[in-house]
């Protein structure tokens, strides 16, 4: 994943249903499409505070590797899908998800 800076983000204010769907499938396929499927490993809740999103719910701790934990998925107005995750320090890092990185 590419590590990013705020300031070159722009997220989307919301998001369409087909649009949430895509990113639930995007962490599917991200986590090799796991046999309990996405809801019962990586429960997704949309939410539209400050920017639309996909989020974890704050019972919820999912570690990705590098030991980060991920909080939402979303899409900047350019299309771009992006992660917010909380890095060992509870920093808030966003990341550029590309697919053939996992």
């Amino acid at each position: 994943m590419k590590e990013v800076t705020i300031d070159k983000l722009v997220f989307k204010k919301s998001l369409s249903i087909i649009e949430q769907m895509k990113l639930k499938d995007i962490m599917f396929k991200w986590l090799d499409r796991p046999e309990e499927g996405i809801d019962d490993i990586l429960p997704l809740e949309y939410t539209q505070t400050v920017f639309a999103k996909m989020e974890t719910p704050s019972d919820k701790n999912f570690m990705t590797e590098g030991d980060e934990t991920l909080r939402y998925i979303t899409i900047t107005e350019d299309n771009q899908i992006i992660i917010g995750v909380l890095d060992a320090n509870n920093e808030l890092k966003f990341r550029i998800l590309n697919l053939e990185d996992h």
